[in-house]
């Protein structure tokens, strides 16, 4: 089985990258004058779709990168400067400015586009898959990450259910103040996967 620090690590990077509070708003504003069973209906296929994005690099990530020649190390240090760049958007604002921006027409169905990718199952939420996968202790580790990546999409599919309520209770302000320490907390992350790498090159003891 799988350290308890590992799970605890895997859970939190996958939740802060995914960012199921910061979606709130975004979701509102991609279902405006759309009743609760339409939004309801949106939110579990955008779940289910990023789902099974996130389960399909998850475990072939690897052999995919095989195939085209990149070491773990390699893509554990791409990974890393990705995920922090990911952190700097949302410390800046600008990962909100970008996903606002990809607003669409009331009657169009987002639940693929913008939804369920980029904004649940994005760049950094693949990479992220990949890197914990790759750093999981055998199959039970790699199953333990599975089912964290499914607990995630269950709070973030929880989190767009209860959107219009959640957005009354923060509101603007706070919605920013959790994305800021999440925020926060991913560059840590970040750091941390570029540290790995280059210790998985040798380059460092």
């Amino acid at each position: 089985m799988p350290e308890a620090a590992f799970l605890i690590t895997a859970f939190a990077t996958l939740f802060v990258v995914i960012d199921p509070p910061g979606l709130v708003p975004l979701f509102i504003a991609l279902t405006q004058g759309a009743d609760a069973a339409h939004r309801r209906r949106l939110a579990r296929r955008a779940c289910l779709i990023a789902g099974f994005l996130l389960l399909l690099f998850g475990l072939a990530g690897e052999s995919i990168l095989a195939f085209v020649g990149i070491s773990m190390p390699a893509f554990r240090i791409a990974g890393g400067i990705l995920l922090f760049l990911t952190a700097l958007d949302m410390l800046f604002e600008r990962r909100t400015k970008r996903r606002e921006d990809q607003k669409t027409d009331p009657d169009h169905d987002p639940s693929v586009f913008p939804l369920a990718t980029p904004l649940i199952a994005g760049p950094g939420a693949i990479a992220t898959m990949i890197l914990l996968v790759g750093e999981a202790p055998g199959w039970p580790g790699t199953f333990a990450v599975l089912a964290l990546m499914v607990l995630v999409l269950l709070t973030t599919f929880l989190f767009l259910l209860a959107s219009p309520p959640l957005e009354r209770l923060l509101g603007r302000t706070g919605t920013i103040v959790i994305t800021r320490l999440l925020g926060m907390l991913l560059a840590a992350l970040s750091v941390q996967f570029v540290i790995d790498g280059v210790k998985g090159t040798g380059l460092i003891g």
